[in-house]
């Protein structure tokens, strides 16, 4: 079986770096990045199968991250999951239009971030995913 390829970008290094090793330690291969604009280079670079993005990063937020990602052939079917401080309606609905596949508020439970990227990053894509397993998928 083909490790999920995981790409985590967050301004917080430190949550960027546990999230990566946390995919790391269970069968994927992770990079971490701690703003948008690495996060565009690294994705380019690294094709990952999913992408999570914190929103408010410094430069580029991660929904401009994301809609950049969906104007590119690759991330049309990369998988992408908003991983942030920032629960309310208006939140979720920035990130759908941004084009994630996900919304998950912070502080994110290890158990349902694994669901989540093994789910939708895995063989049979977003098309598997059970909201109430994983969480709350952007409106």
């Amino acid at each position: 079986m083909i490790p999920v390829k995981v790409l985590v970008a967050d301004d917080n290094r430190d949550a960027a770096d546990t999230l990566a090793a946390l995919i790391e330690v269970h069968g994927g291969k992770a990079r971490a990045c701690y703003d948008g604009l690495s996060a565009l280079v690294t994705a380019g670079q690294f094709r990952p199968d999913v992408c999570l993005l914190d929103l408010a990063m410094p430069g580029m937020d991660g929904d401009q991250v994301a809609a950049h990602l969906r104007g590119t052939a690759g991330g049309r079917r990369m998988v992408l999951v908003a991983v942030t401080a920032l629960g309310t309606d208006d939140a979720r609905e920035r990130t759908a239009r941004a084009g994630f596949d996900l919304h998950l508020v912070k502080p994110v439970d290890p158990d349902q971030l694994l669901a989540a990227v093994y789910t939708l990053g895995g063989p049979s894509g977003p098309a598997s995913l059970e909201p109430a397993a994983v969480g709350t998928p952007a409106p």
